[in-house]
C-alpha cells in the first residue's frame, strides 16, 4: 500500500525478471536498430510488405487468414512511425505474430526493409483519422466553399 519496496521484495522482483530471460533467444543475430537511420520509401516497403507481411495479413494489409488488418484507420491515427517500427521489429509474440526474423524462413528483414515497410504503412494512414468524410468535400456539399 505504497512506500518503499524492501530488500526482500527487490529481490523477488529481480529474481522473478530474471527468470523470464531468454538468453540465447536471438541466436547469433543482431536485431535491427529500433531507430530508422533513414528514412523509408514507400514504393519500397509495398514490395517489402508483400514478401514479409502479406502472407499474413492480406495483400493489401486490411487482414488475412492469420492476422487481422494493418491498415485500419483507427489503428494507424493511434500509432506512431516508431512504434510500427518496434512492433516489426520485436512482433507481437501474444498474438503470434512473428519479429523480424520469422516472416520469410531463413530471410530476416534488413534495417532498411524495416523502415521501408513502416514509410508503406505510414503512408496507408487516412488525411483526415477520424473522419468519414474529408472536411472540405463536407464544405462543398453543403455549398461552402474553401
Amino acid at each position: 500500500a505504497g512506500g518503499m519496496l524492501t530488500e526482500k521484495q527487490i529481490d523477488a522482483l529481480v529474481t522473478g525478471i530474471r527468470s523470464w530471460a531468454k538468453p540465447n533467444a536471438l541466436g547469433d543475430q543482431t536485431p535491427p536498430p529500433y531507430r530508422a537511420a533513414a528514412p523509408g520509401d514507400p514504393e519500397r516497403g509495398a514490395d517489402a510488405y508483400r514478401t514479409y507481411c502479406s502472407s499474413c495479413h492480406g495483400a493489401s494489409g486490411r487482414g488475412g487468414s492469420k492476422a487481422s488488418s494493418i491498415v485500419n484507420g483507427s489503428y494507424l491515427a493511434l500509432v506512431s512511425d516508431q512504434q510500427l517500427r518496434t512492433i516489426v521489429i520485436a512482433g507481437r509474440p501474444e498474438l503470434g505474430a512473428p519479429d523480424w526474423r520469422g516472416d520469410v524462413e531463413g530471410r530476416p528483414m534488413s534495417a532498411q526493409d524495416i523502415s521501408d515497410v513502416v514509410a508503406w504503412l505510414s503512408s496507408q494512414r487516412s488525411r483526415f483519422p477520424g473522419e468519414p468524410y474529408p472536411m472540405s468535400s463536407m464544405n462543398t456539399a453543403r455549398g461552402g466553399s474553401q
